[in-house]
């Protein structure tokens, strides 16, 4: 299997790359090694309601990093965006509007849950800011209608030589909710 060799404060760690979809990933129904799943907590009033998306003491008490670059994407209902990963930079996003099922797969070698997954359903009912390190497959399903808007706050800017991009359909095909059993 090839491996990118990525380093982060000084550690080397290995990304699995080539073979990915040979990969049989287990469900783990919790976040995977090094992710954080915060529980965000709207305040609601006769007015409407506000909810933090991101607080500075919060990188340390969670260990969340600290964002550079920012920015809002729409997902129309229905629509799987999956899958990439990333060599150096950190996904950490929450839902603003909708609901969307969270799907990710770690493929780190060295990780103690390589080739485990963890999937949630977020948005209003369930407000996350999720934290996805670098080296974990990850994508989303838009769950409600219209759209379901995501806020990205990343530890870098856009570099498109830092993203790993594979189809949607290439490793836990059956994972999509809604599941019709």
């Amino acid at each position: 299997m090839k491996t990118i060799l990525k380093t982060i404060n000084g550690a080397t760690d290995d990304i699995a790359t080539d073979g990915i979809p040979s990969l049989n990933f287990t469900l783990n129904e919790q976040p995977l090694h090094e992710m954080c799943a915060l529980q965000l907590k709207p305040i609601v009033d006769g007015r409407g309601e506000l909810t933090e998306l991101w607080s500075a003491p919060w990188m340390d008490a969670k260990g969340l990093v600290n964002p550079i670059h920012i920015y809002q994407s729409a997902t129309d209902y229905g629509v799987v965006k999956a899958w990439h990963l990333h060599r150096q930079h950190t996904d950490q996003f929450a839902i603003t509007r909708g609901k969307i099922q969270v799907v990710c797969a770690d493929a780190r070698q060295k990780s103690p849950t390589f080739r485990q997954y963890f999937s949630v359903i977020a948005g209003s009912h369930n407000p996350l800011l999720l934290k996805i390190p670098p080296g974990i497959l990850h994508g989303w399903k838009a769950l409600s209608v219209p759209e379901a808007i995501v806020v990205n706050l990343q530890s870098h800017a856009y570099d498109p030589a830092d993203e790993i991009r594979l189809p949607w359909d290439c490793i836990l095909q059956n994972v999509w909710e809604p599941i019709f059993r």
